[in-house]
């Protein structure tokens, strides 16, 4: 059953890609296994996905080593500075960098092990208060300024959208952001790229395609409703 949803979604990419004319290549589907068991993990895995998305660092800690090694792990949750150091060396791109003091953690981290970080920054487009993120004038000073920490790479801009019943709503927001990052890419700012658009979940991700999503984070649409109570 995952397996069927995982390639449903699968198939669903191709198909907004299609009317777009983009190529579906550039699209990669993160599967957000957040609270659920490694078994589940395993048979998406099995199904062929590699891209995985946490939302807490200790469940990346708790499945980290029961799972295969060629997994590239996704914090895509909010992510505190003092639990910056268990994961630096454990995953291939933390999405939700909001402030250049978490920046300059993940620098310091980094260093010690010897790696470079690449980051998404998190900007809330739709400015909701309940939701962490830059605003969009925010984005660019922040850019800069991480520009010069040497193991913190900036990859490209991530927004978690309002959640909606009719996908179109988000529409405009997603291109706000395409719009952002193509213009932060214009001004080719040293040690930074905006190659990532990470954008779209189970209930809006085939409009974020048409937008010019290259990573969508799908949850439900792949494991199923989560059980929250396991949150507590």
């Amino acid at each position: 059953m995952l397996a069927d949803n995982y390639r449903q979604v699968l198939k669903n990419i191709q198909d907004a890609c299609q009317a777009v004319g983009r190529d579906p290549k550039e699209v990669t589907l993160v599967a957000v296994s957040k609270t659920k068991p490694v078994e589940m993990l395993q048979q998406v895995y099995d199904a062929g996905a590699r891209v995985f998305g946490e939302n807490k660092v200790q469940e990346i800690m708790d499945k980290y080593d029961h799972l295969p090694g060629d997994i590239r792990w996704q914090m895509i949750g909010h992510l505190q500075r003092n639990k910056v150091k268990y994961i630096v060396d454990k995953v291939d791109m933390i999405h939700s960098v909001d402030s250049y003091r978490l920046a300059q953690t993940i620098e310091t981290e980094a260093a010690k092990k010897n790696v470079a970080v690449s980051v998404l920054l998190e900007v809330n487009v739709a400015e909701e208060e309940s939701k962490f993120g830059l605003k969009m004038d925010e984005v660019l000073p922040l850019v800069q300024q991480i520009s010069e920490l040497p193991h913190v790479q900036v990859k490209g801009l991530m927004t978690i959208a309002p959640f909606v019943s009719n996908p179109e709503d988000n529409r405009e927001i997603f291109r706000k952001l395409k719009k952002l990052s193509v213009d932060i890419e214009a001004k080719n700012i040293n040690n930074t790229t905006m190659s990532v658009l990470s954008m779209g979940m189970t209930c809006d991700y085939m409009v974020a395609v048409q937008e010019g999503a290259t990573m969508v984070r799908v949850g439900t649409g792949i494991f199923g409703e989560r059980d929250y109570s396991a949150d507590k």
